[in-house]
């Protein structure tokens, strides 16, 4: 569609009113009926078709998360509920790094099931309501509860007429829409593009950027393939696998009556170890399948307070603490079917390597698992294939082309120290399980600027540790730096003085994924507070306050970077009035990742901030809050003729009526008089974008 093509279109609506209307979304479409299991139960068939690109939320969300998809069974004397509502459909597990936790979500279709034991032979009906939320890749809408009804006929199960069964989402999309055409009219100053057309492109852009979470789940699968294969490699340069490779390889090039035979010898060996690592990793699969098993693994206080040990016990055996062991037993036995000759030692030659390695390799293979378990269940067997694929390949090389022998280093003391390193290298990333105990339990005890603090010190003593100024149990004199660990030394102490901003409030983007969220920092040294007489202020502290008032809600909500604003869109346009200033409304929810991208992304950028501090009165409305208000504010929807009572439902009622937009984060620029001075804005991490967005606004605010 050519630019001339669309500036005409848009000409022909504003010369039929003047108006813009954003699009209001329902994703997800419901529809009921009831399926007989015998003369006393029946089955209550919930089903949920979601819209390309979206995705609907399980009903087993951690503490912490979205809101989940439940259902609320009105009491009746007619009937018993069977159990739990069930999810028939298998969800995808998907990893959310704004809730740091794993989430189950499903898309295109839906179904759960609830059994009900009948306890009378009349017809009854089964009522109750059911609440979900859903997103896709650049929005979310608020949490939404429908109203549901099921006949149950005489004797049979019966099933629901099929009007009473269509989704209520879309009976209510067709009874409101003449409604809204009625009741919103947007009018922009000053503009030539309509909100819908805006909004449309920059959920392409989105689209063509983020990938679908099948996609992102893809590539963390690819990305937890490569590290396994680094560990892999990592562990034949331990102290007690490297010292095997030259014995290893003499097993194979010593007279066994032909070189092919030698060369097959090898093959076998090394497939025996990726056998052996992947059957490892297919148990563990095996045994962790499904989603309640995932999240009670990403969330739980007890698993990861575990993890969290393992991994030190990990890091204290790599450190010299003491050895990870196999009975000896058992690696006899072993050896002595690799003694006996033929094919079939190979395979045993591989079984005694993995077995006497397991003293170094032990913590490697136990990190992996631990970090695979707690994700896709996929995990474990990809992990534990590029382990045992990079750990047997230079085994198996070897022992094609033993002349390469001569070309590896010898045997030293530079190998403990690449074990000693590893140990640092797990110690840090321990961290992260007491992290997630932290953040999902609200505890509030390792902020983000101590979690810095602690891997400061840890990469600190690596790099001391590198130039020989720290020795541990194992270690031998460091008689000089070789050029090599000097390189080492240098990466080290570079990453150390980049983590050091941190401390002090710079985001480290590269990093954050790793790192508590920035909410969790205690100490922004580097916040800038823009004072009345626009003087800088260093400090940890609220600047004085520049709003007319005390905000409503701040002891529930606070706005990110020290940024001052209100909660309640009535008080925000007050102030507004009284300063003379445009008003920036944010819907924004708990539950949105989106949303919290965008502060983390685009609102931390310093041209953004200085902007938001002077030029606008802000208002942060949350649409999923289930605080409840005092009655007297409590409003019938002009939009489904509902009562809202909460804060959430009331903003999100506002959103809905007022601009015809249900999706999060969300963003328009009104003038004192409500008027929309510019196009609206929804996700976007170009700040370039952004900016330009609040200089319309804050230009059309001037011109007034």
């Amino acid at each position: 569609m050519s630019i001339r093509y669309i500036f005409l279109v848009i000409w022909l609506f504003s010369s039929m009113g003047g108006t813009t209307r954003a699009q209001i979304l329902n994703p997800v479409q419901w529809s009921y009926k009831v399926e007989k299991v015998n003369e006393k139960e029946a089955t209550l068939v919930f089903t949920a078709d979601i819209d390309d690109k979206w995705h609907l939320y399980s009903q087993n969300i951690p503490d912490g998360g979205p809101v989940p998809t439940s259902f609320k069974f009105i009491p009746s004397k007619d009937y018993t509920l069977v159990g739990k509502v069930e999810e028939v459909s298998k969800g995808e597990n998907i990893f959310d790094s704004s809730f740091n936790m794993k989430l189950t979500v499903f898309s295109h279709k839906a179904v759960f099931k609830q059994k009900i034991r009948k306890l009378t032979n009349k017809p009854f009906a089964v009522t109750g309501t059911l609440e979900f939320m859903c997103c896709d890749d650049s929005r979310c809408i608020p949490p939404k509860e429908l109203d549901f009804s099921f006949t149950i006929g005489k004797g049979a199960g019966g099933t629901v007429n099929k009007e009473e069964a269509a989704s209520e989402t879309k009976q209510k999309a067709k009874q409101t829409a003449p409604q809204l055409k009625s009741q919103v009219n947007l009018n922009i100053s000053g503009t030539t593009e309509g909100t819908e057309v805006k909004e449309g492109k920059a959920a392409s852009a989105i689209a063509a950027t983020s990938g679908t979470p099948v996609e992102k789940e893809k590539k963390s699968l690819w990305v937890f393939f490569l590290l396994s294969l680094l560990a892999g490699l990592a562990g034949t340069i331990t102290p007690c696998v490297f010292p095997m490779i030259p014995m290893t390889i003499a097993f194979f090039t010593r007279n066994t009556g032909s070189r092919a035979k030698s060369i097959l010898q090898a093959f076998i060996f090394g497939i025996s170890i990726m056998l052996i690592y992947t059957s490892i990793g297919l148990i563990v699969s095996l045994t962790s399948a499904g989603a309640d098993f995932a999240n009670t693994l990403s969330t739980n206080w007890i698993v990861n307070l575990t993890f969290f040990i393992l991994f030190l016990i990990f890091a204290a055996a790599f450190l010299g603490m003491f050895e990870l062991v196999l009975p000896n037993s058992l690696i006899t036995k072993a050896d002595q079917q690799a003694d006996k000759g033929g094919l079939l030692a190979a395979f045993f030659m591989g079984l005694t390597t993995v077995l006497v390695s397991f003293s170094c390799t032990g913590p490697l293979v136990g990190a992996l698992l631990v970090e695979a378990a707690s994700g896709d269940v996929l995990k474990p067997t990809i992990g534990m294939f590029g382990f045992g694929l990079a750990f047997a390949t230079p085994f198996t090389l070897l022992a094609i082309f033993p002349s390469w022998l001569k070309g590896l280093p010898k045997s030293g003391g530079w190998l403990n120290s690449v074990e000693v390193v590893l140990g640092f290298i797990v110690l840090a990333f321990s961290m992260k399980y007491l992290m997630v105990i932290d953040q999902t339990y609200n505890l509030h005890l390792i902020s983000r600027d101590v979690y810095l603090a602690i891997w400061i010190v840890i990469f600190s003593l690596m790099g001391f540790y590198l130039l020989g100024k720290i020795k541990f149990k194992k270690d031998s004199d460091l008689p000089y730096v070789s050029f090599p660990r000097l390189i080492v030394v240098i990466i080290t102490f570079t990453f150390v003085v980049y983590l050091i901003p941190g401390l002090f409030g710079a985001p480290l983007k590269p990093i954050s994924g790793l790192l508590p969220p920035m909410k969790a920092q205690k100490f922004d040294l580097l916040s800038l507070h823009n004072t009345p007489s626009q003087t800088v202020a260093f400090s940890t502290e609220k600047p004085p306050s520049l709003l007319c008032d005390t905000p409503r809600y701040n002891d529930l909500f606070e706005l990110p970077y020290n940024l001052q604003g209100y909660f309640d869109y009535k008080q925000a346009l007050a102030c507004a009035r009284k300063q003379h200033k445009p008003l920036l409304l944010d819907f924004v929810g708990h539950a949105c990742s989106n949303c919290k991208e965008m502060e983390s992304k685009v609102w931390s950028d310093p041209e953004v901030l200085k902007r938001l501090r002077n030029d606008f009165i802000i208002v942060e409305l949350y649409v999923d809050d289930r605080t409840r208000l005092p009655e007297s504010e409590w409003i019938t929807s002009v939009y489904d003729g509902k009562v809202k009572k909460t804060i959430g439902k009331v903003n999100a009622d506002l959103e809905i009526s007022r601009f015809r937009v249900n999706s999060q984060p969300y963003y328009v620029i009104l003038d004192t008089n409500e008027k929309v001075l510019t196009h609206p804005i929804g996700h976007t991490l170009d700040i370039r974008e952004f900016i330009n967005f609040l200089d319309q606004g804050k230009k059309a605010f001037d011109k007034e």
